[in-house]
Formats: C-alpha cells, sequence, structure tokens
C-alpha cells in the first residue's frame, strides 16, 4: 500500500504503562508496530505474544504498541484493562481506546490488525488477523533495511511500574477438587498447587519458570496453567501458554504431556504417538469422563475429544469460526470456549466471547444454545433463557447434588445459576463483587471460586450464602 503518515495519537488516550502521553515523534528512527488488539480476546492474546517474542528479537531496534479496544462493557474501566494486560506479562507501551477513537483515525475493522509504521511514521501495512511469525518477522525486517541512519534527539517513553502486589496467589484460573484436596492453577506463577480445604498447600506441581518440561514435579514447568479436572489418580491441566493438556500422576507428582507442541496450531485427529507432534491452539478448559478427556481450545473456538484408553484425538464439535451457531460436529461454531462441565454423555461449554452457554452431546457432537443470542448481545438480565443476558462469562461449574450450572459471570463480576431441564437464569446474591472470576468448582455443599483479579479463591457456603476467603498459602 503507499505510504500515508501515521495519525497522532489522540488526547483521549489512556496509557496505562507510561508515566506520560506517547506522542509519534517519538517512535520516529525505528520500525513500529501498532497492535490494534482487545484483552480478553483468545485471538489477540496470541498476537500479543507474537509481538513479545519480535520485540525480545529486536530489541530496541523495533517498537511496538498495543492499543486496546474494548469490546465488553466492563473491558471499557482502564484498571480492568491494565490487570488483563499484566496477566500477559507484556514490556511494550499499552494504551487504552476506550470510545474507539484511534481504532476509527486508523480505519481499522477487526481485531488484532497490525499496522506496520516506518521510520519516517508513514504507515506501510495493514496486517488483519492472523499472519506466521516468521512472515511478520520478514515484513519487519524489510522495512528495517530501508532505514537511513540519521542523528536523533527522541524524547525517552517513560514507563510507568504496574506490578501486581506480591502475593501467594497471581491470577488464579482454573480449580478442581478431588480426594478432599483442592486444586489451583496458580497462572501468573506457571504452576499447580494441591491443598487441603482451608488453604495450607501440600505440593507444587512445577518450577514456577515458564516452560514445557515433564517429569518430576519439583522439576517440571508449565506456561500460564488454566482449567483443571481431576479423573481417578490423575490431574488434567489445560497448559494454555503451552497450548498443550498436560497430566500429573497424583500419587507420585509426575507430569507427562498428552499432546501439545508448544506452538499454536489445529489438532489432527486419530492415534497419538507422538504427543508433541499434535498442535492445539490455546487450550482453556479440561473435562473428563471415566474414558474421555474434552479439551475446549479457546484460539480456535473447538472443542475436542480425547480417548482415554486408545490415546487418539477426535473433534466433537466447531468450525472454527468464531460464532453461537448450533449443528452438529463441524457445521456448529462456537465463540472462545473458555470453561467445560460435563456429566455422562452431556458437555456443557462456557462460550466466553459469545457471552453464552452451550451443550454438546458427547456421543453425536450435536450443540445446542441454553443461554446466549450472538456476540454483541450481553448485560445482566435473569429470567426465562429466551431473555437472560450474561457477559463475557470465563466459567462453569455443576453441582453434584442438584441439577444446576454455576456461572462465573466474569464481565459483571456476579455468579449466576441456571436450573437444568428448562429453569430460569437467576443471580447468587453475594456479601461482595467479584473480581473477574475465571474457575469454579462445587464440592460438599460449597462453591469454590478462583477471584482471578483480586489473586484469591474464595468459598461459598451454597446454603448459609456466607463467603469467605481461603488463605492458600498465607
Amino acid at each position: 500500500m503507499d505510504a500515508t503518515p501515521a495519525p497522532e495519537f489522540p488526547p483521549s488516550l489512556d496509557w496505562i504503562n507510561l508515566a506520560a502521553p506517547l506522542q509519534m515523534a517519538q517512535l520516529r528512527g525505528k520500525v513500529s508496530v501498532l497492535a490494534f488488539v482487545n484483552a480478553g480476546s483468545a485471538w489477540s492474546q496470541q498476537r500479543l505474544s507474537d509481538l513479545a517474542k519480535l520485540r525480545a528479537r529486536h530489541g530496541e531496534r523495533l517498537n511496538v504498541l498495543a492499543v486496546h479496544v474494548p469490546k465488553f462493557e466492563h473491558e471499557r474501566d482502564p484498571r480492568r484493562a491494565g490487570k488483563s494486560f499484566n496477566q500477559l506479562k507484556l514490556d511494550f507501551p499499552i494504551a487504552h481506546d476506550a470510545d474507539w477513537t484511534l481504532w476509527q483515525h486508523y480505519g481499522i475493522d477487526a481485531w488484532p490488525t497490525l499496522v506496520l509504521i516506518d521510520g519516517e511514521g508513514n504507515i506501510r501495512e495493514r496486517i488483519a488477523g492472523d499472519m506466521p511469525v516468521r512472515e511478520l518477522d520478514a515484513r519487519v525486517g524489510a522495512l528495517q533495511d530501508e532505514l537511513v541512519p540519521k542523528s536523533r534527539n527522541l524524547e525517552r517513553i517513560e514507563f510507568r511500574r504496574q506490578d501486581e502486589p506480591v502475593l501467594p496467589l497471581r491470577f488464579p484460573s482454573g480449580l478442581a477438587f478431588g480426594g478432599n484436596y483442592l486444586y489451583v492453577s496458580d497462572s501468573g506463577h506457571d504452576r499447580i498447587l494441591e491443598c487441603d480445604p482451608v488453604g495450607r498447600v501440600i505440593r507444587q506441581f512445577g518450577s514456577g519458570g515458564s516452560g514445557l518440561i515433564d517429569g518430576p514435579m519439583e522439576l517440571a514447568a508449565f506456561s500460564r496453567p488454566q482449567g483443571l479436572c481431576v479423573q481417578r489418580d490423575y490431574l488434567y491441566v489445560a497448559d494454555t501458554g503451552n497450548h498443550a493438556v498436560r497430566r500429573i500422576q497424583l500419587r507420585t507428582g509426575d507430569v507427562e504431556t498428552l499432546c501439545g507442541a508448544g506452538w499454536p496450531g489445529q489438532a489432527v485427529e486419530g492415534p497419538i504417538t507422538d504427543p508433541r507432534s499434535v498442535a492445539l491452539d490455546q487450550p482453556s478448559a479440561v473435562a473428563s469422563t471415566t474414558a474421555a478427556l474434552y479439551i475446549a481450545t479457546r484460539g480456535d473456538n473447538r472443542v475436542w475429544k480425547y480417548d482415554l484408553t486408545n490415546s487418539s484425538l477426535e473433534l466433537l464439535a466447531g468450525s472454527g469460526d468464531l460464532a453461537v451457531l448450533d449443528g452438529t460436529g463441524a457445521e456448529a461454531s462456537f465463540a472462545e470456549p473458555a470453561s467445560l462441565a460435563c456429566v455422562q454423555q452431556m458437555v456443557y461449554v462456557c462460550d466466553a466471547a459469545g457471552s453464552a452457554i452451550r451443550s454438546v452431546n458427547g456421543r453425536s457432537g450435536k450443540v445446542t444454545t441454553l443461554l446466549g443470542h450472538g456476540l454483541w448481545e450481553f448485560g445482566q438480565v435473569d429470567g426465562k433463557r429466551t431473555d437472560a443476558l450474561l457477559q463475557h462469562p470465563q466459567a462453569i461449574a455443576l453441582d453434584p447434588d442438584s441439577p444446576t450450572l454455576w456461572i462465573a459471570d466474569s464481565g459483571n463480576d456476579i455468579l449466576r445459576t441456571l436450573r437444568l431441564g428448562g429453569g430460569e437464569l437467576t443471580t447468587f446474591q453475594l456479601p461482595q463483587r467479584l473480581h473477574a472470576p475465571s474457575a469454579l468448582v462445587v464440592a460438599d455443599g460449597m462453591v469454590w471460586i478462583a477471584d482471578t483479579q483480586a489473586h484469591a479463591v474464595l468459598r461459598l457456603d451454597i446454603h448459609s450464602g456466607a463467603l469467605h476467603h481461603v488463605p492458600i498459602g498465607e
């Protein structure tokens, strides 16, 4: 495309991690990548991960900037957006475009979109959607080859510290209960914790360093682990940052990879002989029966079925398109499935981007929408399923003692319940608001809640309504 001057940053932008507003002139002399993203979007998160790798490769020779453009109402809050970006551990400037002003100035129409800007401040290319990192690197390199050395005295970009408080947990994002132990995905610390019901840590799985390493629990490594489930003597882990599903042998603590190559890709159905040869795309949740493990991959909007008997993988449902569309198998579409729950042959799916709750028949792959009306219909409305609304839910859990599905309605920071079999959606009255909860588990009359952005786990007594902080590791 023809080179055109990049529009200046408007004063309405809120720079989440900078000490002062950025000016376009401060980027001159280097190639810059301006990324229009949504912090809650799986596709945007993967693009940001790619840019972090480019930034590490090119260092000070490349400017990378992220512009967060909200979809949901709760994403308009810059503090909330800042929390979401802190989960991703990024080291480049982040702007919050609450009113879509810069988005309109640049003529953007999709998340994620990258704008490549040359050293003279001109727009050279727009890249919407996916592009392999290697090709993106080549485009950046070509623009760097054009740079003409000049003497410049540019104002430094000064960062503002946005560190989260130092606490035992950092963005807990997965919960499971088994054998009277509570298991927690301490996502920000890249580890899994085994705790007793009062919060005492019994064992830690993972060294705490990010990586894809199997072996003894103290040497193994995870990357942003999220969804968990227990089946017999195993704890299954959706190891999101590694694009893998891991399994922990609870008797020994040893960690192994069931499937996942360490980078995103579309899985190939069939028997698995080499677990590292199977590419998944941001697995976010796992749920199991005695014979099958169900896997939600948020990056490609699909639900997979892993046969635990013969170690084979098959697509249960999902076309790959981002949509709320019913059908059977690949005819149906999901919108960033974030959580799973299953009972017998029925799998329930929390569709985050669709603000929807879906069900999938584990045998036939038939998908039915229980709640939700589409990608752009969300809110906080109780009542009949035809009228009820959620906002960006992140987790579901089945009550083993009643036909009730509990929902972490994360965009509204509340807890909801759906009576299965045609019942209505209701809000459970809590004594306090939650903070972007992203995991639930129900056991023994209690709902355990990962209050993710508060770096805490809470315990709700279903009968009394009492809500208590669980002092994990404190």
